[in-house]
């Protein structure tokens, strides 16, 4: 039996403990930017839709409730221009890496089959490919890839790390390519709502799909625009064939979202007041961030979305790391997103007003 070692790249994280212990050492603590995750309040009106449904006795459906999915729907034709989605067109699941690391065992694919993703990329999308047998491969331009063999087509803009955002004209020019070689793609649209220097746009956009969904999945996570990190709430949307082929898998596999997570998803996507003041905090933090960089000799690329600064100052990304980690500030290396982010680093904007403007001080 292959071992996980023998299937599956180190897990970037843990090269990171050395420089972590090193930042937590600083006397005034440390500065966590390294890892994207929320660390403002779950919104009241979510919270409450939570407890409401707490009172969840029997099991949930893999499909959802009728009022998620209309939630769902909903928010994609107001946020995504997406009309005329159906019950048949979405599909929710438990968080949004579950799905990139298992998808492409649930669609069957293995030894022979490739997965293509972009150079610059959250890690994941190899991973998945790796578990279920396939060939990841990378590209800079979709139109660029050979279509032989390859079966699934990842998207990803905004971007996770370097925050580029990928124009109409790109994101049509993909689809259609896609659909000339007869590869499925998904759209990994997870930070589509954070939108700073350029406005995302989704593979579902008319402009882009032509108002067909044939062969593309969009996927949205709440766990950024939301803070619902620790709900593990997110879904697809798209394909209603591809769809209905995940959600029979998903039934015998049990990918249930518990109830009341999926009771509090219909809440956020119904309300965009919390997301436009979470929007708010978050733009402060990046303003006051990114000045900080750039007044010690940091230069931002891309960045025009998302919760990261992609940062560089032409060196090699782990002596930027080591060098921040003695002021107490942790980031995240850019070779962990492949060897083109080698001389990057990836900054969070996601810590509290406090430690980013301890972050700003100790960087000035």
């Amino acid at each position: 039996m292959p071992t996980v070692s023998s299937r599956l790249p180190v897990f970037p994280w843990d090269r990171l403990e050395p420089y972590k212990a090193t930042a937590a050492a600083h006397r005034d603590g440390i500065v966590d930017l390294s890892v994207g995750t929320p660390v403002d309040p779950v919104p009241e009106l979510i919270r409450r839709a939570l407890t409401a449904a707490s009172d969840s006795p029997g099991y949930p459906t893999v499909w959802g409730t009728a009022q998620l999915r209309d939630a769902i729907t909903g928010w994609a034709g107001r946020r995504l221009g997406a009309s005329g989605l159906e019950h048949g067109n979405v599909l929710p699941v438990v968080g949004s890496k579950e799905l990139v690391a298992s998808l492409p065992t649930q669609l069957g694919l293995g030894p022979g089959d490739r997965v293509g993703h972009p150079r610059l990329a959250y890690p994941t999308y190899e991973v998945g490919a790796r578990l279920a047998g396939a060939e990841p491969v990378v590209f800079d331009s979709v139109t660029d890839l050979d279509p032989a063999g390859l079966e699934l087509l990842w998207l990803n803009s905004p971007s996770n790390p370097t925050g580029r955002v990928l124009a109409k004209d790109e994101l049509r020019s993909a689809v259609a390519w896609a659909r000339e070689h007869g590869v499925l793609v998904f759209s990994d649209e997870c930070y589509l709502e954070l939108g700073w220097d350029a406005e995302p746009v989704s593979v579902l956009h008319p402009d882009v799909c032509g108002g067909s969904y044939e062969g593309i999945v969009a996927v949205h996570s709440l766990s950024k625009r939301s803070n619902l990190a620790g709900y593990r709430a997110a879904f697809l949307a798209g394909d209603a064939a591809v769809l209905g082929e995940l959600l029979q898998i998903r039934k015998h596999g049990g990918m249930m979202v518990p109830a009341p997570v999926q009771a509090a998803t219909a809440a956020a996507l119904g309300d965009d007041a919390h997301v436009a003041e979470q929007r708010a905090r978050y733009a402060a933090r990046r303003t006051a961030l990114r000045g900080a960089l750039e007044g010690c000799g940091f230069r931002i690329e891309h960045s025009e979305a998302s919760l990261y600064l992609w940062a560089t100052r032409d060196e090699p990304c782990w002596d930027t790391v080591g060098d921040l980690s003695k002021r107490g500030v942790l980031v995240a290396p850019g070779e962990f997103y492949g060897p083109a982010g080698e001389r990057f680093v990836r900054v969070a904007f996601t810590a509290t007003d406090e430690r980013v403007a301890e972050a700003v001080r100790r960087l000035s």
